[in-house]
């Protein structure tokens, strides 16, 4: 059974601010993600490397004389890919806050392809162990998040170690161009993290990777409390165990993925704003 898709609360402020970046008419943004919108006379802080010089020369002024440059300016291209991985299995079992990982993960899916449906995005979704559990493709708008609901809902997680091998291939079978691949997983344990960290390089040679784990508020809690022996001991666990998401979230970070952490209520919304971000950025 599904939970309640409780991050659609966070939905129409991040429309809003697609809309605000869908307002500027051009970006001064040249390669990978961008496309040609227009040319235009430059002004002073332009990038240099936008100006074009063919039309320069033909736009040049003979009488007057004068440089007369022109820029090129730039816009996202739209109907870019999203591809979201879910891990189901046995990290994503565990229960964090009273909720399944797997359950923020749907969560996070949910808020994510609401978003990039609504931005003009391709959105593509598996869910994954050591076999596809639920695979939605080719969808868009009201119909893409049906079909991930009625997919998700049938979707237990698997007490079986994720085959991280397989991933690279399993994008492969979904799309061949450059994309965001979102990764929802676990990466508390440095040593359950192995599988995850050996594919990364091959993820990120061809794509922008986004690694999202749920993170446990009880631990920061308990980090923070040391008033008694128990609660030092309980603090030296927690300490411990922030440590191990520090040092995966590093090495993630080393091999050209990004991060997103945050308890099941913030870890949605966050998501989200990094995908804005990149957008923002030109990077998508």
């Amino acid at each position: 059974m599904l939970p309640p898709f409780n991050a659609r609360k966070h939905l129409p402020s991040r429309l809003a601010r697609l809309r605000e970046l869908d307002g500027r008419t051009s970006v001064q943004i040249r390669g990978q993600g961008t496309e040609f919108d227009s040319l235009r006379e430059y002004v002073r802080g332009d990038d240099v490397r936008s100006i074009d010089w063919r039309a320069t020369a033909r736009r040049t002024d003979p009488v007057q004389g004068g440089p007369g440059l022109v820029v090129r300016t730039w816009r996202p291209e739209r109907d870019r890919r999203v591809v979201i991985i879910i891990d189901s299995g046995r990290t994503s079992a565990a229960r964090i806050d009273r909720e399944p990982r797997i359950d923020t993960a749907f969560e996070s899916a949910l808020l994510l392809a609401a978003l990039a449906t609504r931005a003009g995005d391709r959105v593509d979704a598996v869910i994954f162990d050591q076999r596809v559990r639920g695979r939605v493709q080719g969808a868009s708008g009201a119909e893409l998040l049906a079909r991930l609901v009625d997919t998700m809902a049938v979707v237990e997680p698997d007490l079986i170690a994720t085959d991280w091998s397989a991933v690279p291939a399993l994008v492969r079978s979904v799309t061949s161009q450059h994309s965001l691949v979102v990764l929802a997983t676990s990466i508390d344990s440095p040593g359950a993290s192995r599988g995850l960290l050996a594919v990364l390089p091959v993820l990120t040679r061809r794509h922008t990777v986004i690694v999202t784990s749920v993170t446990d508020p009880a631990v920061f809690e308990s980090a923070a409390h040391r008033g008694n022996r128990t609660e030092v001991y309980r603090a030296a666990a927690a300490e411990r165990a922030l440590l191990d998401i520090t040092r995966v979230s590093r090495a993630i970070r080393q091999l050209g993925a990004d991060v997103v952490t945050g308890s099941p209520a913030a870890l949605p919304p966050a998501l989200a704003d990094r995908y804005i971000a990149l957008k923002a950025a030109g990077r998508l």
